[in-house]
């Protein structure tokens, strides 16, 4: 009994030792762990090294303001100079000459929806004639086809239709204006400064004109006693001064809006065309007034001459000057 006790309490002393041991080795292990560590740390990191290293031999600076004014070389130019170089010497690009410089100036659009509309106006009020007149307007053409023109029962339905007549005459005077503002826009003998204003003179003007030639032929033929024959005369004047207003709408859309070969054939197409009309208007006028006047075809030149075109030549050489002084 004596020896199992004795036993007993050897056992227990010796496991108190070894736990007092490993507690020891415990706490030993423990220090040399953390005196490791903290050596370690204050230590320099290799990756740390190797980064600096290549942040040493990296080359690209960024390049700040210097006071002193001086920029130091970039490595990135000196990597792109070859290809810098490769479109210098480019034999596309003029890099030897001095460079040149281009002045911005403010574009000003010229617009031109009025006028545009002007002519579309123009286009819709002969449809609203041929509509309303259309009597009128079938006669007008058969009419003037017609190379007899003694005492037609055609002529007489003309000559009574007073409000028909007088539309289609004003027709003419705007068809006209609008068509020599075409002309001489065309030919650059004219600004768009107002162009309403010159659109206004330009049918004034041949409104006058006519105006006072059929004022000067009622008077003479008053004064003559040949109301006949000056009434024959007027009919036979604006009866193609009506087709002739008629036939230049299609010419003042071309020539204002067409492309400049286009325009300038359309252009000479339309006064060829109304130079024939009053060659027209000649040959019929002298034909129907030889038999009446007994009068010669020398003396009606020459009443054509000073009548018809020395007023004409006279308006023309006088809107030259007032133009070319404007300019």
């Amino acid at each position: 009994m004596s020896i199992t006790f004795k036993n007993l309490a050897c056992s227990l002393y010796f496991c108190s030792q070894i736990r007092i041991f490993l507690l020891r080795f415990s706490f030993l292990l423990f220090i040399g762990v953390s005196l490791a560590l903290g050596v370690t740390a204050q230590q320099p990191d290799s990756t740390h090294a190797i980064d600096s290293v290549l942040a040493a031999k990296d080359s690209v600076p960024v390049i700040l303001p210097d006071s002193s004014g001086i920029r130091k070389n970039d490595s990135v130019s000196h990597a792109l100079l070859p290809e810098t170089q490769m479109v210098i010497t480019d034999h596309l690009i003029n890099s030897k000459d001095k460079p040149v410089s281009f002045s911005v100036s403010h574009r000003t659009v010229k617009s031109r929806e009025g006028f545009f509309y002007l002519i579309t106006g123009m286009v819709l009020l002969l449809g609203l004639f041929r509509y309303f007149f259309n009597r009128y307007f079938i006669n007008l053409f058969r009419v003037f086809f017609n190379t007899s023109l003694r005492q037609s029962q055609l002529t007489d339905q003309l000559l009574q239709a007073k409000l028909p007549s007088l539309l289609f005459n004003l027709f003419f005077v705007l068809s006209a204006g609008v068509y020599a503002y075409t002309i001489l826009r065309y030919m650059g003998w004219l600004k768009d400064n107002n162009p309403w204003a010159m659109l206004g003179f330009s049918a004034a003007l041949i409104g006058g004109v006519y105006v006072l030639k059929y004022s000067t032929l009622k008077f003479t033929g008053w004064i003559t006693g040949l109301n006949e024959a000056t009434n024959t005369y007027i009919f036979v004047i604006f009866l193609i001064n009506k087709i002739i207003g008629i036939f230049l709408v299609p010419f003042i859309v071309i020539v204002a809006f067409s492309d400049p070969v286009i325009a300038r054939s359309g252009l000479i197409i339309s006064l060829l065309s109304i130079g024939l009309f009053l060659l027209l208007r000649f040959f019929r006028s002298y034909g129907l007034l030889q038999n009446q006047l007994k009068i010669s075809r020398f003396h009606f030149a020459l009443y054509i001459v000073g009548i018809e075109l020395v007023p004409l030549l006279l308006i023309y050489k006088g809107l030259m000057l007032y133009l070319s002084k404007s300019s």
